[in-house]
């Protein structure tokens, strides 16, 4: 199982394949990797440097469709009654005050995202107990649970932790003995932690693309594996098709065709497992084809990004498989050349300006501001440099290349590597690049790819009477929160 073949040997054109990969080039895609599978055959795997098949990768909300899946096995396993409430498995935590609706919240509402629940606040909360956290801070008058699809992460982080309780034993490892050594999947296939010991089960998955392949392949086959039914067909079937509505805006879009048990519609019929960022496992049943595309495009234009990793795959490469192909060993050969070459994007630009020299070595006091940046240096030397940067009263040196990525540790610390919203001492490596937007504009963009995924641009403008002005936007989950703003000097 999982050979490797020929694009064409499945009825799909290579050709068709470069266009899909090169559309995500051309819109400037931060692309990790792409792999495309029909049947139990790999068509295309390609990783862009410095990712590779080895690297596990944090899907985000992906684990939530992991989680839907360690509920099949309970629920085949008789351990748990989806339409008893979530209060009576967590008795612990209920009390006089609890809301007459989250009493009312069922299991399969909250694998449905139809929970009772608004708000959450964990992270800023700084809590030592995440599930206690969900049921004393939960506003829920607004809505009656099973009415309407409303997104509850921290909803699907509790049936996470119900499963470990149920299970009697981790997350990962009831995974593991369930489902993942039977399919194949790395044995160090990780999940961070969170305050309270549970399972970040709702975020923090870490495996490799190929390893999520073949849980996306399990879940095409509706709990089936070598002929034996894993998991209870019916609970399957509802898993992955349309439980409730999740469009209040009458637009079709990539996440718009409905909602199953933490498991998203898509076009045609098919389904998806998604994570913030663009980590997305999509089954096209029409073809019996999946697409596993792992990167980090948070930002302003991320939706936009998504419609275009799913449309394109489902306009070139799907839509087309099965039909008439010509000159075939010139698109194989056009395809794998072009893989070869791809790399982690690097911001757009001309490569150099006769303002470097001006500004290089020069430092300027910034203005009180909330970045809390108050001084700042470039040192620029042929095609890299470093961004000497005072912040929140400490020296920080980020160094980054013009026109190509320089990998580093990200230089501020302060960030837990396991626990979510623990501060710890961790640095996260980063890759970051830079170029001039206009001759007196620089801009610096700086991706942090670790156990955390994250961005921000930055971009400083340079005056003639020697001052500057500069504005930061980070993209990014509990961290980089302090990236954000305008500032400039007198």
């Amino acid at each position: 199982m999982w050979e490797h073949i020929y694009p064409e040997e499945a009825g799909v054109s290579s050709k068709r394949i470069l266009d899909y990969v090169k559309s995500l080039e051309d819109n400037r895609l931060r692309t990790h990797d792409v792999i495309i599978a029909r049947g139990d055959k790999i068509l295309y795997e390609n990783y862009w440097e410095p990712f590779d098949a080895d690297f596990k990768h944090r899907m985000y909300s992906v684990s939530k469709s992991f989680v839907s899946l360690a509920v099949g096995f309970l629920y085949t396993d008789g351990k748990i009654d989806l339409d008893r409430s979530i209060c009576d498995y967590f008795p612990e935590y209920i009390n006089e005050n609890t809301h007459p609706n989250m009493r009312a919240q069922t299991v399969r509402h909250m694998l449905m995202m139809s929970t009772s629940v608004i708000g959450d606040g964990w992270f800023k909360a700084r809590t030592d107990d995440r599930v206690k956290h969900y049921f004393e801070t939960a506003k829920c008058d607004k809505r009656i649970p099973g009415t309407i699809y409303n997104y509850d992460s921290p909803g699907t982080f509790v049936v996470g932790a119900l499963v470990e309780k149920l299970a009697g034993m981790s997350f990962i490892d009831y995974l593991k003995e369930k489902l993942f050594r039977k399919i194949g999947v790395s044995e160090d296939i990780d999940c961070l932690l969170c305050p309270g010991g549970h399972a970040w089960s709702d975020s923090a998955i870490l495996c490799r693309p190929t390893d999520l392949l073949k849980v996306m392949r399990f879940t095409a086959n509706r709990g089936e594996w070598n002929g034996e039914q894993l998991i209870d067909r019916d609970f399957m079937m509802k898993a992955t098709t349309k439980q409730i509505d999740n469009c209040h805006t009458g637009h079709v879009d990539y996440n718009t065709h409905g909602y199953g048990y933490y498991i998203w519609m898509t076009q045609d019929g098919g389904f998806s497992f998604n994570g913030m960022g663009s980590q997305f496992a999509v089954y096209a049943p029409e073809k019996d084809m999946i697409l596993i595309y792992n990167g980090d495009n948070q930002g302003d234009n991320c939706k936009l990004m998504h419609k275009k990793i799913f449309d394109n795959f489902f306009n070139l490469v799907v839509k087309d498989a099965d039909k008439e192909m010509t000159d075939v060993e010139a698109g194989r050969a056009a395809l794998a050349e072009y893989s070869k070459t791809r790399q982690l994007n690097v911001t757009h630009g001309e490569l150099s300006s006769p303002w470097a020299e001006k500004i290089s070595g020069k430092t300027f006091e910034i203005l009180p501001s909330n970045t809390n940046i108050s001084s700042l240096r470039l040192d620029i030397s042929g095609d890299e440099g470093k961004m000497v940067y005072t912040k929140d009263g400490n020296e920080m040196v980020l160094s980054f290349g013009i026109g190509k990525n320089v990998f580093s540790f990200f230089p501020e610390k302060g960030y837990s590597d396991r626990i979510g919203s623990v501060a710890g001492d961790s640095l996260y490596r980063c890759a970051t690049s830079a170029a001039w937007i206009e001759p007196h504009k620089l801009r610096i963009h700086c991706q942090i790819i670790d156990t955390y995924f994250g961005n921000f641009q930055m971009i400083l403008s340079f005056t003639e009477d020697g001052r500057l002005s500069g504005i930061v936007n980070a993209a990014a989950e509990d961290f980089l929160w302090g990236y954000n703003g305008f500032f400039a000097t007198k």
